[in-house]
């Protein structure tokens, strides 16, 4: 049964580079960032961050001018498999509504899980805050989440690219959308 009275709000940041990656490695999640937001009251809980040790590809240094994420910090984080067993644990994750911006982190999850052969950590309702946002402001065409805090006369709360910032952003723009 899903839970209907917070919408976990998550973020991903992945490895990256300026060009194609190097050769063997790909793009994997290095944060998890979390923010439920109570859908009652348009509370948002505490923010949270889980770094995730990569196995398939190194921090570059366009990933950490991007996120400020280093590869010694994410050699510190917790596996794939743990982070996801940590969102079921903590979270709830496979029992509750969960949101991201865009498509991306929906899909980085899909992708990464059937590769590691890692149990998807969330349940079958997923809202993306994106295209909502588009079409709730009727706008001609998706914007990017900088843009919709603006837009929505909001500000950037935090560091632009952290994953447990950038959800914290995300669910303020839910809460606001829930609210109308």
């Amino acid at each position: 049964m899903i839970s209907l009275d917070h919408v976990l709000v998550v973020d991903v940041e992945s490895t990256c580079w300026e060009g194609s990656p190097p050769p063997g490695q790909v793009s994997e999640i290095i944060e998890i960032g979390i923010c439920p937001l109570e859908v009652s009251s348009g509370v948002r809980g505490e923010r949270r961050s889980v770094l995730v040790r990569p196995s398939r590809s190194r921090v570059s240094a366009f990933c950490t001018r991007l996120t400020t994420l280093t590869q010694e910090q994410v050699d510190e984080g917790i596996s794939f498999a743990e982070a996801c067993s940590l969102l079921r644990k903590e979270f709830r994750s496979d029992r509750r509504v969960w949101a991201s911006y865009g498509d991306y982190d929906r899909k980085m999850f899909e992708r990464q899980c059937k590769a590691l052969g890692v149990g998807y950590p969330f349940g079958p309702r997923h809202v993306n805050v994106k295209t909502l946002f588009a079409l709730t402001n009727a706008l001609p065409r998706e914007v990017g989440m900088a843009e919709a805090v603006r837009i929505a006369g909001q500000k950037l709360d935090g560091t632009h690219h952290r994953g447990h910032d950038d959800a914290h952003n995300i669910a303020g723009l839910l809460a606001t959308l829930l609210g109308r």
